[in-house]
């Protein structure tokens, strides 16, 4: 099962990482405020992990409406996705992928560890 792990930022915020059951990252959050913007955040990705897939990497691809995951490619060449609020604010990111199965592959797992993971908060 999958953990999401509640940081201090060094920027003075906080920030999370969603673990999946093998202890690798899935993904990394925006830097939030206060704790409980961070907790609201993680009920975010909850609440929108179901939404529509907007692959940008494709050509002609058709625009989705927000709450959406977007799949792009970074400067470096690699795919990235992130999921985006109702707002169109990025809720998370992803790490560098070499191939768009990859990365399509981590918003799945997403998917699988999200909605049961427990939440630890880890301020040492």
């Amino acid at each position: 099962m999958g953990k999401f792990i509640i940081k201090k930022s060094k920027n003075d915020g906080f920030v999370f990482n969603l673990y999946a059951g093998n202890g690798q990252v899935i993904c990394t959050s925006q830097v939030y405020a206060s704790l409980a913007s961070a907790k609201n955040g993680i009920e975010s990705i909850r609440k929108n992990i179901g939404s529509d897939i907007e692959d940008q990497t494709s050509e002609g691809f058709e625009a989705k409406k927000n709450p959406k995951w977007e799949i792009y490619i970074d400067k470096a060449g690699e795919y990235r996705f992130r999921l985006c609020a109702s707002n169109g604010q990025p809720i998370l990111a992803s790490q560098g992928y070499k191939a768009l199965a990859s990365a399509k592959n981590g918003i799945d797992s997403i998917r699988r560890n999200a909605p049961e993971a427990q939440i630890v908060e880890d301020f040492e």
